[in-house]
């Protein structure tokens, strides 16, 4: 008679354990081919841009080494410049197409804003909103003292940064408080240069007496509504569907 095999397993099998998956890194040159796509949708002349700064950086490569007569060399060492020079020319391109894609949302200054790496504190709660209009206001906290930054026409806006300028003089009399109008209206400051604007703001208290201001703000609370999150100019994510047609 044939012995059959008993199908039970054996403790070798029981402790093994199928492998994970192993997680595809993404390298730097598919964020740069993402960055490229994302931008040509935005601005087609994107390429054009590229290719005029890697040609004219090779271009001049070259002309430098016929004067001093060493064409090979200097041609070898400009590719890795002239390379570095489209690189720039496209992550400048990319930043400006990803504001173009933010602007006139809500919460695009706040996406703005929170590209400011160090220095400055900016909550994603607004702590003003207008019901009917949706004007929103931001207030961030750094060196500088409070900032109040709001979305919306001139008109209105200012309305709700005087409002919100006199709660905090209330409480914080004696801390500077900036007013800034985000937008394309006069008087307005653009979304990218917004973060520039804020950042060039001269610093007046220490790091103790911004820890104590920002106690003292929690008091007030914010608009605590909903708001769209805004998309970080430095990590845009192209849209696939668009890229697909659909």
């Amino acid at each position: 008679m044939a012995r059959q095999r008993s199908s039970a397993p054996t403790p070798a099998s029981e402790g093994s354990a199928p492998k994970a998956a192993k997680v595809k890194k993404t390298r730097w040159y598919h964020q740069v081919w993402q960055a490229y796509q994302m931008t040509r949708r935005v601005e087609p002349a994107v390429t054009w841009w590229i290719l005029a700064a890697f040609v004219g950086t090779l271009a001049l490569a070259l002309l430098i080494g016929v004067l001093v007569n060493q064409v090979v060399y200097l041609l070898v060492v400009g590719i890795p410049f002239a390379a570095m020079a489209a690189l720039f020319i496209l992550a400048r391109r990319t930043e400006k197409a990803a504001y173009r894609q933010i602007e006139g949302q809500p919460g695009a200054s706040l996406s703005a804003l929170r590209t400011i790496r160090r220095g400055w504190d900016f909550p994603e709660e607004p702590v003003a909103v207008d019901p009917r209009s949706q004007d929103l206001v931001f207030r961030g906290i750094g060196r500088a003292g409070i900032v109040l930054v709001a979305e919306g026409p001139g008109s209105r806006s200012a309305k709700l940064l005087d409002a919100e300028r006199r709660k905090i003089t209330r409480i914080l009399p004696n801390v500077p408080v900036t007013l800034i109008q985000a937008g394309t209206g006069e008087g307005q400051v653009p979304l990218p240069k917004l973060a520039r604007t804020v950042q060039k703001l001269k610093p007046t208290l220490t790091k103790q007496e911004v820890a104590e201001i920002t106690k003292r703000l929690r008091a007030l609370g914010g608009a605590r509504l909903p708001v769209p999150k805004g998309i970080d100019p430095y990590r845009v994510r192209p849209d696939r569907k668009g890229m697909r047609g659909r």
